[in-house]
Protein backbone atom coordinates (compact mmCIF):
# COMPACT_ATOMS: atom_id res chain seq x y z
CA UNK A 1 0.00 0.00 0.00
CA UNK A 2 1.26 3.54 -0.72
CA UNK A 3 2.87 5.40 2.29
CA UNK A 4 2.75 9.09 1.84
CA UNK A 5 4.89 11.45 4.24
CA UNK A 6 2.86 14.06 5.94
CA UNK A 7 4.43 16.79 4.30
CA UNK A 8 4.32 15.17 0.96
CA UNK A 9 0.74 14.81 -0.57
CA UNK A 10 -0.28 14.13 -4.01
CA UNK A 11 0.08 17.83 -6.02
CA UNK A 12 -3.29 19.93 -6.21
CA UNK A 13 -4.93 21.29 -8.91
CA UNK A 14 -7.30 24.61 -9.09
CA UNK A 15 -15.49 20.41 -1.78
CA UNK A 16 -43.68 8.84 6.14
CA UNK A 17 -46.44 11.49 6.85
CA UNK A 18 -45.45 11.24 10.38
CA UNK A 19 -45.13 14.90 12.30
CA UNK A 20 -41.39 16.50 12.12
CA UNK A 21 -40.09 17.83 15.55
CA UNK A 22 -37.64 20.87 15.81
CA UNK A 23 -34.54 20.61 18.17
CA UNK A 24 -32.19 22.97 19.66
CA UNK A 25 -30.73 25.06 16.28
CA UNK A 26 -27.65 22.76 14.90
CA UNK A 27 -24.85 25.70 14.40
CA UNK A 28 -23.13 24.47 11.31
CA UNK A 29 -20.27 22.55 9.32
CA UNK A 30 -18.17 19.75 8.72
CA UNK A 31 -15.09 21.45 8.28
CA UNK A 32 -13.04 23.90 10.03
CA UNK A 33 -15.32 26.53 12.08
CA UNK A 34 -14.78 28.51 15.04
CA UNK A 35 -17.02 31.13 16.78
CA UNK A 36 -16.41 34.78 15.84
CA UNK A 37 -14.96 36.44 18.92
CA UNK A 38 -14.35 40.93 19.20
CA UNK A 39 -10.65 39.63 18.35
CA UNK A 40 -11.10 37.62 15.27
CA UNK A 41 -9.76 38.69 12.01
CA UNK A 42 -12.02 40.47 9.50
CA UNK A 43 -12.56 38.58 6.45
CA UNK A 44 -10.43 39.94 3.46
CA UNK A 45 -12.20 41.70 0.89
CA UNK A 46 -13.16 39.28 -1.45
CA UNK A 47 -11.17 39.82 -5.30
CA UNK A 48 -13.45 39.81 -8.09
CA UNK A 49 -13.32 35.85 -8.92
CA UNK A 50 -13.54 35.22 -4.65
CA UNK A 51 -16.40 33.21 -3.16
CA UNK A 52 -17.50 36.68 -1.79
CA UNK A 53 -17.75 37.87 -4.98
CA UNK A 54 -19.62 35.22 -6.09
CA UNK A 55 -22.12 34.94 -3.23
CA UNK A 56 -22.84 38.90 -3.90
CA UNK A 57 -24.12 38.14 -7.39
CA UNK A 58 -25.89 34.91 -6.50
CA UNK A 59 -29.75 33.77 -7.48
CA UNK A 60 -31.70 34.56 -4.04
CA UNK A 61 -34.09 31.98 -2.60
CA UNK A 62 -37.43 33.64 -1.33
CA UNK A 63 -37.37 34.04 2.27
CA UNK A 64 -39.31 31.25 4.90
CA UNK A 65 -42.07 33.51 5.60
CA UNK A 66 -43.15 33.02 1.85
CA UNK A 67 -43.85 29.57 2.29
CA UNK A 68 -47.02 28.37 0.96
CA UNK A 69 -49.81 27.87 2.80
CA UNK A 70 -51.88 24.46 2.55
CA UNK A 71 -50.71 21.14 2.01
CA UNK A 72 -47.99 21.84 -0.55
CA UNK A 73 -46.70 23.95 1.74
CA UNK A 74 -46.75 22.30 4.89
CA UNK A 75 -44.87 19.15 2.52
CA UNK A 76 -42.52 22.31 2.28
CA UNK A 77 -42.16 22.51 6.04
CA UNK A 78 -41.86 19.61 6.54
CA UNK A 79 -38.58 19.38 4.18
CA UNK A 80 -37.04 22.56 5.98
CA UNK A 81 -36.95 20.39 9.36
CA UNK A 82 -35.88 17.28 7.93
CA UNK A 83 -33.02 19.15 6.53
CA UNK A 84 -32.60 21.23 10.14
CA UNK A 85 -32.56 18.54 12.14
CA UNK A 86 -32.06 15.35 9.73
CA UNK A 87 -31.48 12.83 12.71
CA UNK A 88 -34.73 13.80 14.51
CA UNK A 89 -37.00 13.71 11.78
CA UNK A 90 -35.34 11.09 9.80
CA UNK A 91 -33.77 8.86 12.29
CA UNK A 92 -34.61 5.73 10.39
CA UNK A 93 -31.73 6.55 7.49
CA UNK A 94 -29.12 8.68 9.21
CA UNK A 95 -26.59 7.08 11.25
CA UNK A 96 -23.83 9.80 12.45
CA UNK A 97 -24.50 13.24 14.26
CA UNK A 98 -24.80 15.22 11.14
CA UNK A 99 -27.70 17.23 9.57
CA UNK A 100 -28.15 18.48 6.01
CA UNK A 101 -27.35 21.68 7.44
CA UNK A 102 -24.12 21.30 8.35
CA UNK A 103 -22.95 21.17 5.05
CA UNK A 104 -25.15 23.75 3.02
CA UNK A 105 -25.65 26.32 5.26
CA UNK A 106 -28.85 28.89 6.21
CA UNK A 107 -31.14 25.85 5.84
CA UNK A 108 -29.94 25.39 2.38
CA UNK A 109 -29.78 28.66 0.97
CA UNK A 110 -26.02 30.36 1.33
CA UNK A 111 -23.69 30.84 -1.72
CA UNK A 112 -20.84 28.78 -1.94
CA UNK A 113 -22.30 25.85 0.41
CA UNK A 114 -23.91 23.84 -1.90
CA UNK A 115 -26.93 25.92 -1.94
CA UNK A 116 -30.31 23.27 -2.37
CA UNK A 117 -31.28 26.27 -5.12
CA UNK A 118 -28.37 25.50 -6.71
CA UNK A 119 -28.57 21.83 -6.67
CA UNK A 120 -32.03 21.08 -7.75
CA UNK A 121 -31.62 23.24 -11.28
CA UNK A 122 -29.42 20.68 -12.53
CA UNK A 123 -31.23 17.29 -12.60
CA UNK A 124 -31.24 15.26 -14.16
CA UNK A 125 -27.51 15.06 -14.45
CA UNK A 126 -24.57 12.22 -15.69
CA UNK A 127 -23.06 11.86 -12.48
CA UNK A 128 -19.44 10.28 -12.57
CA UNK A 129 -19.74 8.81 -9.01
CA UNK A 130 -22.81 6.63 -10.20
CA UNK A 131 -21.98 6.48 -13.84
CA UNK A 132 -25.21 6.93 -14.96
CA UNK A 133 -28.05 10.24 -14.70
CA UNK A 134 -29.55 10.42 -11.75
CA UNK A 135 -32.78 12.46 -10.82
CA UNK A 136 -32.67 14.96 -7.63
CA UNK A 137 -34.32 12.29 -5.45
CA UNK A 138 -31.91 10.18 -6.33
CA UNK A 139 -28.75 12.60 -5.45
CA UNK A 140 -30.61 12.74 -2.14
CA UNK A 141 -30.98 9.20 -1.49
CA UNK A 142 -26.79 9.15 -2.11
CA UNK A 143 -27.09 11.79 0.58
CA UNK A 144 -28.01 9.79 3.24
CA UNK A 145 -26.11 6.62 2.18
CA UNK A 146 -22.34 9.12 2.46
CA UNK A 147 -22.94 12.25 4.50
CA UNK A 148 -25.42 10.89 6.64
CA UNK A 149 -23.76 7.53 6.66
CA UNK A 150 -27.23 5.87 7.12
CA UNK A 151 -29.49 4.18 4.64
CA UNK A 152 -31.20 5.62 0.98
CA UNK A 153 -34.83 6.14 1.66
CA UNK A 154 -36.94 4.07 -0.48
CA UNK A 155 -37.89 6.17 -4.22
CA UNK A 156 -41.33 7.93 -3.07
CA UNK A 157 -40.35 8.03 0.55
CA UNK A 158 -42.13 10.64 2.53
CA UNK A 159 -38.24 12.24 3.41
CA UNK A 160 -37.83 12.22 0.11
CA UNK A 161 -40.94 13.98 -0.96
CA UNK A 162 -40.75 16.56 1.62
CA UNK A 163 -36.82 17.43 0.94
CA UNK A 164 -37.58 17.62 -2.76
CA UNK A 165 -40.27 19.96 -2.20
CA UNK A 166 -38.06 22.31 -0.16
CA UNK A 167 -35.44 22.05 -2.70
CA UNK A 168 -38.04 23.26 -5.78
CA UNK A 169 -39.86 25.50 -3.82
CA UNK A 170 -35.89 27.35 -2.79
CA UNK A 171 -35.28 26.82 -6.60
CA UNK A 172 -38.53 28.72 -7.87
CA UNK A 173 -37.26 31.53 -9.86
CA UNK A 174 -33.42 30.21 -10.59
CA UNK A 175 -32.46 29.24 -13.99
CA UNK A 176 -32.67 25.92 -14.71
CA UNK A 177 -29.58 23.66 -16.33
CA UNK A 178 -27.35 27.04 -16.12
CA UNK A 179 -24.20 27.40 -13.96
CA UNK A 180 -25.39 30.01 -11.23
CA UNK A 181 -23.05 32.01 -9.43
CA UNK A 182 -22.58 30.88 -5.77
CA UNK A 183 -24.20 27.18 -6.56
CA UNK A 184 -21.70 24.25 -5.23
CA UNK A 185 -18.29 24.80 -3.70
CA UNK A 186 -15.73 27.05 -4.84
CA UNK A 187 -12.92 25.63 -6.72
CA UNK A 188 -9.71 27.16 -5.49
CA UNK A 189 -6.75 27.70 -7.29
CA UNK A 190 -3.90 25.25 -7.41
CA UNK A 191 -2.08 25.69 -3.79
CA UNK A 192 1.33 27.43 -3.30
CA UNK A 193 2.61 24.60 -1.73
CA UNK A 194 1.48 21.51 -1.64
CA UNK A 195 -1.67 20.56 1.46
CA UNK A 196 0.40 19.55 4.23
CA UNK A 197 -0.56 17.76 7.34
CA UNK A 198 1.14 19.00 9.84
CA UNK A 199 0.63 22.78 9.37
CA UNK A 200 -3.02 21.46 9.11
CA UNK A 201 -3.04 20.55 12.31
CA UNK A 202 -1.81 24.27 13.19
CA UNK A 203 -4.52 26.00 11.41
CA UNK A 204 -6.82 23.01 13.00
CA UNK A 205 -5.92 23.71 16.45
CA UNK A 206 -5.90 27.71 16.11
CA UNK A 207 -9.67 28.16 13.91
CA UNK A 208 -11.32 25.29 14.58
CA UNK A 209 -10.74 23.45 17.25
CA UNK A 210 -13.16 26.07 19.65
CA UNK A 211 -15.95 24.65 17.80
CA UNK A 212 -15.42 21.44 16.91
CA UNK A 213 -13.17 20.11 19.91
CA UNK A 214 -9.15 19.06 19.77
CA UNK A 215 -10.46 15.76 18.88
CA UNK A 216 -12.59 16.64 15.66
CA UNK A 217 -15.74 15.33 17.32
CA UNK A 218 -17.78 18.51 17.37
CA UNK A 219 -19.46 19.62 20.74
CA UNK A 220 -22.80 18.49 22.19
CA UNK A 221 -25.65 19.76 24.73
CA UNK A 222 -27.37 17.58 26.22
CA UNK A 223 -28.18 15.21 23.52
CA UNK A 224 -28.36 17.81 21.23
CA UNK A 225 -24.99 17.95 18.59
CA UNK A 226 -24.13 21.72 18.54
CA UNK A 227 -20.94 21.52 16.42
CA UNK A 228 -20.56 18.51 13.89
CA UNK A 229 -18.10 15.69 14.27
CA UNK A 230 -15.31 15.80 11.08
CA UNK A 231 -14.47 12.32 11.51
CA UNK A 232 -14.67 9.55 13.87
CA UNK A 233 -17.65 6.75 14.00
CA UNK A 234 -20.13 9.76 13.87
CA UNK A 235 -18.89 11.45 10.88
CA UNK A 236 -19.76 11.64 7.06
CA UNK A 237 -18.19 8.33 5.73
CA UNK A 238 -15.45 7.74 3.11
CA UNK A 239 -17.93 7.73 0.49
CA UNK A 240 -19.08 11.32 0.70
CA UNK A 241 -17.77 14.02 -1.57
CA UNK A 242 -16.19 15.94 1.76
CA UNK A 243 -13.23 13.20 1.89
CA UNK A 244 -12.15 15.16 -1.01
CA UNK A 245 -9.41 17.33 -0.18
CA UNK A 246 -10.27 19.95 -3.18
CA UNK A 247 -13.53 19.93 -2.30
CA UNK A 248 -13.23 20.59 2.03
CA UNK A 249 -10.99 23.08 0.75
CA UNK A 250 -13.60 24.93 -1.22
CA UNK A 251 -16.68 24.64 1.76
CA UNK A 252 -13.90 25.46 4.09
CA UNK A 253 -12.62 28.55 2.26
CA UNK A 254 -15.48 29.96 1.54
CA UNK A 255 -17.91 29.61 5.13
CA UNK A 256 -15.31 28.85 7.92
CA UNK A 257 -14.31 29.78 10.50
CA UNK A 258 -18.41 29.90 11.35
CA UNK A 259 -19.37 33.79 10.34
CA UNK A 260 -15.84 34.09 8.83
CA UNK A 261 -15.82 32.96 5.78
CA UNK A 262 -12.46 33.92 3.29
CA UNK A 263 -10.84 35.36 6.51
CA UNK A 264 -8.44 32.00 5.47
CA UNK A 265 -6.19 31.79 3.24
CA UNK A 266 -6.35 30.00 -0.06
CA UNK A 267 -3.23 27.46 1.49
CA UNK A 268 -4.70 27.64 5.18
CA UNK A 269 -7.82 26.17 3.51
CA UNK A 270 -5.75 23.75 1.67
CA UNK A 271 -3.86 22.47 4.19
CA UNK A 272 -6.62 21.90 6.87
CA UNK A 273 -8.63 20.23 4.69
CA UNK A 274 -5.43 18.10 3.85
CA UNK A 275 -5.91 17.02 8.18
CA UNK A 276 -9.30 16.63 8.33
CA UNK A 277 -9.53 14.43 5.20
CA UNK A 278 -6.43 13.03 6.47
CA UNK A 279 -8.63 10.97 9.60
CA UNK A 280 -10.57 7.93 9.93
CA UNK A 281 -13.78 7.55 9.28
CA UNK A 282 -16.38 5.06 8.75
CA UNK A 283 -15.97 2.87 5.74
CA UNK A 284 -17.47 3.47 2.63
CA UNK A 285 -20.61 1.49 1.87
CA UNK A 286 -19.21 0.44 -1.75
CA UNK A 287 -15.85 -1.26 0.05
CA UNK A 288 -15.56 -4.32 -2.29
CA UNK A 289 -13.42 -6.30 0.73
CA UNK A 290 -10.30 -4.72 0.24
CA UNK A 291 -8.78 -0.86 0.78
CA UNK A 292 -6.47 -0.66 -2.34
CA UNK A 293 -9.28 -2.56 -4.17
CA UNK A 294 -11.53 0.20 -3.29
CA UNK A 295 -9.26 2.94 -3.72
CA UNK A 296 -8.48 2.04 -7.82
CA UNK A 297 -12.33 1.61 -7.89
CA UNK A 298 -14.00 4.57 -6.02
CA UNK A 299 -10.63 6.74 -4.69
CA UNK A 300 -8.42 7.10 -7.44
CA UNK A 301 -8.05 10.66 -7.19
CA UNK A 302 -5.18 12.98 -6.31
CA UNK A 303 -7.62 14.81 -3.57
CA UNK A 304 -8.35 11.42 -1.63
CA UNK A 305 -6.34 10.26 1.40
CA UNK A 306 -8.75 6.87 1.08
CA UNK A 307 -6.40 4.05 1.14
CA UNK A 308 -3.11 5.95 1.76
CA UNK A 309 -1.21 5.85 4.91
CA UNK A 310 -0.54 9.02 7.14
CA UNK A 311 1.16 8.98 10.43
CA UNK A 312 2.07 4.91 10.07
CA UNK A 313 -2.35 4.68 9.63
CA UNK A 314 -3.51 3.11 6.91
CA UNK A 315 -6.77 4.87 5.78
CA UNK A 316 -10.09 3.43 4.46
CA UNK A 317 -10.06 0.82 7.32
CA UNK A 318 -13.00 2.24 9.03
CA UNK A 319 -14.04 2.65 12.95
CA UNK A 320 -13.59 -1.20 14.10
CA UNK A 321 -12.25 -2.32 10.51
CA UNK A 322 -9.67 -4.90 9.99
CA UNK A 323 -6.79 -3.95 8.21
CA UNK A 324 -6.84 -5.19 4.77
Amino acid sequence: MKQIEPALYPPVATAGGSAVTAPAPTPASPAASSAPTASAPAPAAPSASSPAASAATAFKPPPENKIPEGPMGDVIRKGEQIFLHTGANAKQFVGNSLNCVNCHLDAGRQPDSAPLWGAYTQYPAYRNKTKSVDTFSERLRGCFMYSMNGKAPEHGDDVLVALEAYAYWLAKGAPVGEKTSGAGYPKLEKAAQKPDFDRGHKVFEAKCALCHGADGQGQKSGDAQVFPPLWGPKSYNWGAGMTDIDKAAGFIKANMPLGLGNSLSDQEAWDVAAYIDSQDRPQDPRFTGNVADTRKKFHDSEFSMYGIEVKGRLLGQGPGSAAR
